[in-house]
């Protein structure tokens, strides 16, 4: 332990993973900690099942009726990777795809007026869909036509639409669409949790529609993959990363003290020893003193023994709540898998509900999602603090990533990745420096 390293990071969460990852490949010295015996920190999955009953206090051990423990991986957070998203693309070209397996996720859906339709996923659908009359159809297509040939570099693409200055409300008006083809838009489509982005220029909500039909269009179904066996197989395919590129992976270690002086990190002190560093990578449980929350995330896991009604009897599905059909400023997340990705025992079901908290009674606010969800077997409700960082680590060098927010997706997660990357190397994330860097290691095996 008594060594210098470049890097220390604390905390095996997919965001610590994936840096502890990216910095290994770029030939730094990495140490990598966790005060818990297991991979995955808060994006853990837990298995046994007995472990799930102990982790949220429940009495007693679970019934015959659920299975077998170890047929069970249940994800702590509920997430979807985006088949075109930007984690998949850390996957691919660091090639930690070779540890994983996924399955496309069965349907996407949307919740409207007490029903769940789903979420069109061919013009076909789209013409048959209920969620839109016959000439909104129309303009709809126009709209999405127009969203898919946009591109900044050629004027005639935008059609008079300034991808800075006009608003997404200014380019919904442009294509005559109502407020619910909108709400569906905004919430279904690009992925947005709140209505502020109508306000704002364009660019970025086009760029997010984009990215949910090139995903789309990758596999058919629905935009999103899903990993055999829970989410916690990603921070440990990312772990293997870097300890192929020399990472050195310490579980089960107690941080006593993060050791700061003249305002500078210079390591972290575990029983009784101090490993040096130049930096410190932590996620904020680690030093909630340079962080701030930002708010709450509730979410209820819930063992169910059929499919959620609705969604044609599909193993794995994602339904939104979009806020303004239940009252709410934020959306409600449903993520369902179940036995078909062995995470669950055979005829098993989990779904996993989720949203941003917004008043003193939270598991009252997900409601309409837990109704979609009856009979549930078995519910853990947990409500988490959200924090952010208040040191950006310019001086002390320390940098603190974001809890997961209430999002069934990576790209919030890769965002704060690149963000925090770039405050420790001063440039932006480059994905083709990624691959230069494999090729100086391995030669041309890398491609």
């Amino acid at each position: 332990m008594n060594e210098e390293y470049d890097v220390i990071v604390l905390g095996t969460g997919l965001t610590e993973c994936i840096l502890s990852g990216i910095m290994s490949v770029k030939g730094k010295k990495v140490l990598h900690m966790d005060r818990n015996s297991y991979y995955g920190a808060e994006s853990a999955s837990i298995t046994p099942l007995d472990d799930l009953y102990k982790r949220f206090n429940l009495p007693g051990n679970p019934p015959e009726s659920m299975g077998k423990g170890r047929d069970w991986n249940v994800d702590l957070i509920p997430k979807f990777l985006m088949a075109n998203g930007q984690l998949v693309r850390m996957l691919l070209i660091t090639e930690v795809t070779r540890y994983l397996d996924f399955k496309v996720i069965e349907g996407s859906y949307v919740y409207k007026k007490n029903t769940v339709h789903k979420v069109p996923s061919t013009e076909t659908e789209a013409l048959s869909s209920s969620l839109m009359g016959l000439f909104e159809k129309r303009r709809f297509r126009r709209f999405l036509l127009f969203v898919s040939s946009f591109d900044v570099n050629d004027p005639k693409s935008m059609e008079g639409v300034d991808p800075h200055k006009t608003t997404m409300r200014e380019v919904f008006k442009k294509f005559d669409l109502g407020p619910d083809i909108m709400e569906f838009t905004g919430h279904s489509l690009a992925l947005y949790r709140t209505d502020e982005y109508l306000e704002q220029p364009c660019l970025v909500t086009i760029n997010r529609i984009k990215l949910y039909s090139e995903s789309l269009a990758r596999y058919g179904k629905s935009p999103y993959l899903y990993p055999l066996y829970g989410l916690g197989e990603l921070p440990q395919g990312f772990a293997r990363l870097s300890a192929i590129y020399g990472g050195t992976y310490m579980l089960n270690k107690p941080i006593e003290e993060i050791v700061v002086e003249d305002g500078k990190v210079v390591g972290v002190k575990s029983e009784g020893e101090l490993a040096r560093c130049k930096q410190l990578i932590c996620d904020p449980s680690y030093i909630t003193d340079r962080a701030t929350k930002v708010g709450q995330v509730i979410r209820a896991i819930c063992i169910m023994s059929h499919p959620i009604k609705s969604t044609n009897e599909a193993n794995s599905c994602q339904i939104i709540i979009p806020q303004n059909q239940v009252n709410r400023k934020h959306d409600i997340y449903v993520c369902m898998v179940s036995s078909a990705h062995n995470v669950a025992a055979a005829g098993k079901y989990v779904a996993i509900v989720s949203t941003t908290v917004e008043t003193g009674d939270p598991e009252k606010e997900i409601k309409p999602a837990l109704d979609l969800l009856e009979p549930v077997e078995q519910k853990f409700v947990s409500v988490s603090d959200q924090y952010a960082p208040t040191d950006m680590g310019t001086d002390s060098q320390i940098f603190i990533s974001r809890s997961y927010d209430a999002t069934t997706h990576f790209e919030t997660t890769c965002d704060d990745i690149k963000d925090i990357y770039r405050r420790m190397t001063g440039v932006d994330f480059d994905f083709t420096e990624m691959e230069r860097k494999k090729k100086d290691i391995f030669g041309d095996a890398a491609e």
